[in-house]
């Protein structure tokens, strides 16, 4: 699937390596809400182009663009008057997007299915529907917008499909079907996405009496001044949820393990940002490195089973999983993640307890609406 962004991108790079940029010496302004990309990114492009952006209508400027999906009464009235007595030219969201070498939305219509079009054709079907689809892999947008999801032709004749059936059976009963169909077994190709468990207080647990070199006390009560190595873990976990910063939060965990290579939540939250970059090597091995130092932290083993999982070694992701939930039952992931695993082993019973475990621990997440469906 293709972002709109990565093609404005392209067709940008595209015009800067030509002997002519598009929007050269221009002065553009954005009035309404815009389709195809967000305010800040239609502005950039403008100045990849060889353009400028303002936010008001002046005699400077030399283009006013009109978006898509409309323009509010007062803003309309305040930028397309003033464009319209400076004598400025005034462009659909469309043709700036040809201007740019960008496809315009009407064209994207034109040639796919819209979201929003499709659940109109289809009462019956939601927003939740689709979105379960695209994560079994039964459908596959081919371009996401700032405002719309567009799909082919194929995936059209599925959802319709899909629709017809949801008058006789239940939305679980038609994706094991449809599933059953494609593979001739159920396989569920669900996409996993899993955010890995971090680690963002230093909690210690009391250390295990098995003798003086037992993890070198990396598990003794913090009741003292904070070591070097911990200070340097709480720096990095501040930055730990910012992907932006995740190089510098990689950096305070390096630094902590230099001084205290026996601080397992800072190895654990280190392969997390390896996994993130779909590093699986690295990150595995330091999460066997954390299990092997301390078995007893969860997030090492959920997030382990994360990696079997995307290696399609189910066995192997489920132990993991089932391990986690020993050490924390209430964890709500661990509960969702091993009831996908157990769904494509052909274990549909073995999951239907985690199916509704991941209910009670989570009424509000993501997949409780698929949850449900499928603890029935």
């Amino acid at each position: 699937m293709t972002s709109h962004l990565a093609s404005c991108i392209l067709a940008a790079t595209l015009a800067a390596q030509s002997s002519e940029l598009p929007l050269a010496d221009q002065v553009v302004v954005f009035t309404g809400k815009l389709s195809s990309l967000g305010r800040k990114e239609a502005q950039a492009l403008v100045i990849r182009l060889g353009g400028s952006s303002a936010d008001e209508v002046t005699a400077r400027t030399t283009l006013v663009v009109v978006g898509a999906e409309g323009s509010p009464a007062s803003e309309k009235s305040e930028k397309l008057r003033k464009a319209e007595d400076l004598g400025v030219r005034v462009v659909s969201e469309n043709d700036f997007c040809r201007m740019a070498g960008m496809q315009p939305p009407e064209d994207l219509k034109q040639q796919y299915y819209g979201q929003r079009d499709l659940l109109s054709m289809y009462p019956g079907l939601r927003q939740d529907h689709l979105r379960y689809l695209q994560k079994w892999g039964l459908i596959r947008p081919v371009m996401r917008t700032r405002t719309e999801t567009y799909f082919p032709f194929a995936d059209l004749l599925l959802i319709r499909q899909v629709s017809a059936d949801l008058e006789s059976a239940p939305f679980r009963a038609i994706v094991r079907s449809l599933q059953a169909e494609r593979s001739g077994q159920l396989t569920f190709d669900f996409r996993i996405d899993a955010e890995p468990a971090r680690i963002i207080k230093l909690t210690r647990a009391k250390p295990k009496e098995t003798g003086k070199d037992a993890a070198k006390d990396v598990m003794a009560p913090m009741s003292g001044p904070q070591t070097l190595a911990e200070e340097y873990f709480i720096k990095g976990s501040a930055l730990d949820m910012d992907e932006a910063r995740h190089n510098t939060a990689a950096t305070w965990y390096r630094k902590a393990l230099e001084i205290d290579p026996y601080l397992v939540p800072a190895i654990i939250n280190l392969a997390n940002i390896h996994y993130g970059k779909d590093e699986l090597a690295e990150a595995q091995a330091l999460y066997e490195r954390a299990i092997g130092l301390d078995p007893d932290f969860f997030e090492a083993h959920f997030n382990l089973g994360n990696i079997y999982h995307d290696l399609g070694r189910f066995q192997e992701a489920a132990s993991c999983y089932r391990t986690a939930l020993r050490l924390n039952g209430q964890y709500a992931d661990a509960h969702f993640y091993l009831a996908i695993t157990l769904e494509k082993t052909g274990h549909s019973a073995e999951a239907k307890p985690h199916w509704r475990a991941y209910q009670l621990l989570s009424p509000n997440g993501e997949w409780v609406e698929l949850a449900r469906e499928f603890s029935e």
